[in-house]
């Protein structure tokens, strides 16, 4: 799964809070009460309503891993479209070309 050159960084230079975080983030997910297909397909959501493309590679990958499909991730991106309008639309291509194995 790819990484994006951001979070690599932040993991480099930046270890004690690296750790931090990533403890954080493992005890969120322990504490979700969503299976880990929807809690991907979800944040998904959130990414793109949020316009944060660079992580949407490795959450596609993930949701993937976990069983999405395609229209799942095409769905989860256009989700908060009636709310977040169509700034979600940027996320398609990452999405999409992320899904079917394509660099950017």
């Amino acid at each position: 799964m790819s990484v994006s050159n951001a979070f690599q960084t932040f993991l480099a230079e930046a270890p004690e809070q690296a750790k931090a975080w990533m403890g954080a983030v493992q005890g969120l997910d322990q504490a979700s009460a969503l299976d880990k297909k929807t809690e991907e397909l979800a944040y998904l959501a959130v990414l793109s309503a949020l316009r944060l493309t660079s992580g949407i590679p490795f959450h596609v990958a993930s949701a993937k891993k976990h069983g999405a499909t395609r229209a799942e991730i095409l769905s989860a991106v256009l989700v908060g479209l009636p709310a977040a309008g169509m700034a979600v639309i940027q996320s398609l291509p990452v999405a999409l070309d992320a899904f079917d194995g394509k660099d950017r």
